[in-house]
Order: structure tokens, then sequence, then C-alpha cells
């Protein structure tokens, strides 16, 4: 069987099997590589460029070249290798756990219970949840609904259509490196740069496949690449800017503004202020469903993408 259908077969299953059972609910891939990270970073860490791309190197540089061993390994034995791909596309895609917690933050809220919402949604995003409100979270949850389609799926499949196995787990371990040191505190300004910069650029292929499926899915297109195009450049994330703003237009509302993170308060462009109108509560369920629908046209146009280049290759 020909590489370009074992990814395919693969990526469905895999992403058929996050659908219906969601993350594996011991020994999670993505959580032992995190241990293993932070205990590089405990031996590595000093305040300084070098180190931290070190460590970059060493921990998403070793999680991609342990995945090619093992697809070399399995490479002249079709059903195995289809396995491997699928037990990865399992592991480093993240749509169900995503819209299992949004729709507890969601259903909180729903319940008038803000409390429990603020408490749950550390789970989402790295927000301090005691300065949101009701619509700040609710906000707050479409936002990372948006995002983290195309950081824990989309980036994901476009990187395991280029890459195979070794793409699929190398694209998940630095997402997680850039969780992990990415941000911009005191300890990883100078350590966290190299991750954060290898994330900006590993991320951009499936942010803008995740925006664009955005436009094609959620009922707005013109709204959508409207804000898109007008809001997007001035975020500052260049991958979050289009996947936001894209989403905002789908959704008929307005995210960004002034958020706080860790104590540091950051005032952000409003993504669709010009027609849209603050978050309700539903939306945190039209933001999964919209999520979702770009999931699966994700899976087509990666598997499709992979089977034309196969052809092109032969």
């Amino acid at each position: 069987m020909r590489a370009d259908r074992v990814f395919a077969y693969g990526a469905a299953a895999g992403l058929i099997g996050d659908l219906l059972l969601g993350d594996p609910r011991r020994g999670h891939p993505v959580a032992g590589f995190g241990r293993a990270a932070a205990r590089a970073e405990s031996l590595l860490w000093r305040d300084h460029r070098g180190w931290g791309a070190l460590h970059t190197l060493v921990c998403a540089g070793g999680a991609a070249g342990t995945a090619a061993l093992a697809a070399r390994a399995v490479r002249d034995r079709p059903v195995l290798a289809v396995a491997l791909t699928a037990a990865a596309t399992w592991s480093v895609v993240g749509g169900t756990s995503l819209a299992r917690e949004a729709r507890a933050v969601g259903g909180a809220l729903a319940a008038g219970d803000i409390e429990a919402a603020r408490e749950r949604l550390p789970h989402l995003c790295g927000r301090d949840p005691q300065a949101l409100d009701g619509p700040g979270i609710a906000r707050a949850v479409v936002e990372s609904v948006a995002e983290n389609t195309s950081d824990a799926v989309v980036g994901a499949l476009v990187w395991g259509a280029i890459g195979g196995v070794p793409g699929l787990v190398g694209f998940r371990a630095v997402n997680t490196l850039d969780a992990m040191v990415g941000h911009r505190s005191p300890r990883y300004l100078r350590y966290g740069w190299a991750s954060a910069r290898l994330d900006d650029l590993a991320g951009w292929p499936g942010a803008r496949l995740t925006a664009v499926l955005a436009v094609a899915a959620g009922g707005r297109p013109r709204e959508a690449v409207r804000v898109w195009r007008s809001d997007a450049p001035r975020h500052p994330s260049p991958n979050a800017g289009p996947v936001e703003a894209s989403f905002a237009g789908a959704l008929g509302v307005r995210l960004g503004g002034t958020l706080a993170y860790g104590g540091r308060v950051e005032h952000r462009p409003v993504l669709g202020g010009d027609t849209g109108r603050e978050v309700r509560v539903t939306d945190i369920e039209r933001a999964v469903r919209l999520s979702r629908r770009v999931s699966v046209l994700a899976l087509a146009v990666c598997a499709a993408g992979r089977i034309a280049m196969g052809r092109r290759a032969g």
C-alpha cells in the first residue's frame, strides 16, 4: 500500500477514534512528552536563547525522530503502518476534548453558575477567570475553540499529510513546547524564544487552512472573508489572527479586546467589531459545531492532498 493511502486511512481512523472516544484516559503520549520536556528543561534551563533552542531541538527533534524510526519499522507492513498512523492521529488531535471542555463551561454559564464556569475555564486557556464576567468567559471559550481547532486538529493533519507519522508527532511536540515555554514571562522570554518562533512557523499552514475552511463551513462566507482580511492583520499572533477573525465573521460575533493573562493585561484589537455582536452562551455550541465541520473538512483536504502528491510522485 502506498504511503499516501496509509496516511488517508490511518488519519481517518484516528480522527474517528478521537470523535468517538476522546483522548486516551491514561498514559496519554502528549502528557508523557510534557513530563520529558519538563525534565529536559530542569537540566538545560539558562536565561539564554541558545539554551532554549537546544531544548527545542532535543525535545521536538527527539519526538519526531522516534516517530520516524517507528514509521520506518512498519513501512513494509501496510496494516501496521495504518494502525500506527491511526494511533498517532488519535494521540495528537484533541477535537473531542476541546468540545467537551467548551460545553462544560457553556453549561455552567447557562445554569447561571459563573463560579463553576470560572473554575473550568483554565482547562481551555490561560486567561485569568476571576477578571471575567459571563460574556467575557463566553468570548474566551469561543476564541479558544477557534484557536485550538487549528492547533489541536487542523495543523496536525496538515503536517501529517506532509510528513506522515513524524509530521503528526513533530507538530504536536512543537505545539506543546510552545504552551510550556513559549509565553512572554521573565523566565521564558529568552529561553522560550525558539519554541515560540518554531510554533509560529509550524502553525502557519494549518491556521490558513482553518480560516479557509471556517469561511466555507460557517454559513457567512462573505462576512468571514471580510473580517479575516480587515481585522486579522492587527492581531498580535500571525496564526491566531486569521483563525479567530474567520470564526468571528462566520459566527457573526465580536472577539478580541482586553484580555488578562497571569496578572498581565493585554489590549488586543476587536475582531468583527463592525457588524458582530457580543458573544452569547449559545454561541459556544455554534463554535463547537463549526469546529467539528472544519475538522472533518480538513481531514478530507489533507487526505486528498496527500493522495495527489503520491500520484504525482508516482
